[in-house]
């Protein structure tokens, strides 16, 4: 009877170490939300900073989400859409010669890719072009 109830405990504790065991390796495998960039980035104080939002992911909805991060933080979005080409990384490209923006923007997106191009209609400061490794990070809510 005691060597019963020895089997039985040990069983069920094998049990339970296997299911723990499984839902670890569950938890661990999916990816984490991303963390929100810090909220000391924002746009300089009194300067408007144009930026054109672009995606370049198979993700729908992607430079939207860009578009509410980039407002949220005091940047002026005048312009979003899609490119034909799809890119890994995200690139921000200085249109306006102002490496601080860009900069700032860069952080935000988390990415070190930076170009500078040269923008003859003064229209734009920075243009986006949001790769597919960017995770938008949790939506705030909006009532």
């Amino acid at each position: 009877m005691k060597r019963r109830r020895l089997v039985l405990a040990l069983g069920g504790l094998f049990v339970l170490l296997a299911a723990l065991t499984t839902n670890f390796v569950r938890l661990r495998s999916h990816r984490a939300a991303p963390a929100p960039p810090p909220a000391k980035i924002r746009a300089p104080e009194g300067v408007r900073v144009r930026v054109q939002v672009l995606n370049s992911t198979k993700t729908r909805g992607l430079a939207r989400r860009a578009t509410m991060l980039l407002r949220d933080r005091g940047f002026d979005v005048v312009e979003t859409g899609n490119v034909a080409q799809t890119r890994d990384t995200t690139l921000v490209l200085d249109l306006s010669g102002h490496p601080d923006w860009a900069t700032r923007i860069a952080k935000l997106f988390g990415t070190t890719q930076i170009e500078v191009r040269h923008d003859s209609s003064r229209y734009l400061d920075i243009a986006v072009v949001l790769g597919s490794t960017w995770r938008p990070p949790a939506e705030p809510f909006y009532p």
